[in-house]
């Protein structure tokens, strides 16, 4: 099997951690071999898979040892849950440098050290609120070849979809890049669904799945620990496996992007009802002020 290099991008406090996790310890159960580059400055990526706080990033241990060419594979790279290979990129100190440098240094160290060797996946994690030079490393670099966009219904998560797909269709006809679908980790808003499945039609691809809500996930979590792993036998621990086979299955078949504009993304939400026109704002308003004076005259 050829490798396969997927990236998971969302907006921060999306879940696209704790999404991507999961999904890659249900991947693992299925056979496939895999390496976790975690792009996050916060370093998150792979501590459920690790079951451990924090791990020791590629841009810390450069910093002790001198520069990143005084470091060793084993000195950034960790097994985690049935061996998955474990790194993370990490970021400067807050106010200071760039965080995506770090994602370029840690990726090209990777690669020139053989982290890449015998694995089927390899899957980064990228923060999405801004699509930046280098967090769009593994886009502009051909490094990611499948882009998963973890979404919600809420306004700034469908925004970050959309700005993520500009991104990608930036580098798609110079590269290979593909968006291979949306995400949504369920937040419990109106018609998150319509709305989702919506957005996928206007970008030019699918919705891959809908996570449900499940407060399993946060006990899980608590215990540094997937779903897959804490509660194997659970309803949710089934849908990050129905994930990650969908995931699999979908080798081949991302698209190019087609992103909206900042007024159609607008235009959708009042067509479903969940943004209001200023009119009808401005009509709300009015009907309070009116019933709030009749009380007082009262």
């Amino acid at each position: 099997m050829a490798l396969r290099q997927i990236a998971f991008y969302g907006k921060g406090g999306i879940g696209k951690s704790t999404t991507s996790q999961n999904t890659l310890a249900a991947l693992v159960e299925m056979g496939q071999r895999i390496l976790i580059v975690g792009c996050d400055p916060k370093a998150d990526s792979t501590r459920l898979i690790l079951n451990t706080k924090m791990q020791d990033t590629v841009l810390s241990r450069a910093a002790e040892a001198g520069s990143v060419e005084d470091l060793e594979l084993e000195d950034v790279l960790k097994i985690g849950y049935k061996g998955i290979k474990c790194t993370e990129s990490g970021g400067p100190e807050p106010g200071v440098g760039c965080a995506g440098r770090g994602v370029i240094t840690a990726i090209n160290f990777l690669e020139e050290n053989g982290a890449y060797d015998d694995v089927d996946y390899v899957s980064y994690d990228v923060l999405g609120d801004v699509v930046c030079g280098g967090f769009a490393m593994p886009i502009r670099e051909n490094k990611a070849q499948e882009i998963y966009i973890v979404m919600s219904g809420e306004m700034m998560a469908l925004y970050a979809a959309n700005n993520i797909s500009k991104g990608i269709l930036k580098y798609a006809h110079s590269g290979g890049v593909r968006l291979g679908g949306l995400i949504c980790n369920e937040r419990q808003t109106d018609r998150e669904i319509d709305l989702s499945e919506a957005l996928a039609k206007k970008l030019n691809t699918k919705l891959i799945h809908f996570v449900p809500r499940d407060n399993i996930v946060q006990h899980a979590e608590l215990r540094r620990q997937t779903v897959i792993q804490y509660a194997p036998d659970s309803k949710q621990a089934e849908e990050y496996r129905t994930l990650a086979k969908k995931i699999h299955e979908n080798s081949g078949q991302g698209t190019i992007p087609t992103p909206v504009s900042m007024d159609e993304l607008e235009q959708m939400l009042l067509d479903f009802g969940i943004m209001k026109t200023e009119e009808q704002q401005l009509a709300e308003l009015q009907a309070k002020e009116a019933a709030r004076a009749a009380a007082a005259a009262v």
